[in-house]
């Protein structure tokens, strides 16, 4: 169990452990909600009203990709929490080369979601949040971008 944790905290660039074992009892958690639900008749209204409720959080935030079944939230894994931490979404949109330069860039402020400047690599990104996921106006990284793209403006070098 503990190389397990080790070999996830590597793989996504967890500095804190409390932040795995967070993702870990959310995880349970959601878990046991579903269990809970599946004891309920299948036709309840309440169960069927909870179970839309859970499977739309889960699908909405990313953990999750289909939103059919109850099965589904059973299955979710404290690694599908890791997969939507900040640095993971720059490796995936390839604004970062490794999940440890990510993790950098976060921390030195060079990234932001929307309006706000993050410096948290925890930062859980939302499906919603992943397009405005973007480089601070101020940053040397967009203008290099922006000059490798012949997009450069010049009030942005002021």
């Amino acid at each position: 169990d503990n190389i397990r944790v080790a070999k996830i905290m590597r793989q996504y660039h967890i500095q804190k452990r409390e932040d795995y074992v967070a993702y870990s009892k959310i995880c349970g958690i959601v878990t046991k909600l579903s269990a809970k639900l599946k004891t309920l008749p299948k036709e309840d209204p309440f169960r069927i009203a909870l179970t839309e409720q859970l499977l739309q959080k889960l699908y909405d935030i990313g953990i999750v990709t289909t939103k059919k079944s109850l099965q589904k939230a059973d299955e979710i894994t404290a690694s599908a929490m890791c997969r939507r931490r900040l640095p993971v979404i720059l490796c995936r949109l390839k604004m970062a080369e490794t999940m440890r330069v990510a993790v950098t860039l976060v921390e030195q402020g060079q990234v932001r979601v929307g309006p706000q400047v993050v410096t948290d690599p925890a930062f859980l990104v939302t499906k919603s949040m992943e397009d405005y996921v973007t480089w601070v106006d101020s940053s040397k990284i967009r203008r290099a971008v922006s000059k490798y793209n012949d997009k450069l403006d010049d009030f942005d070098l002021l």
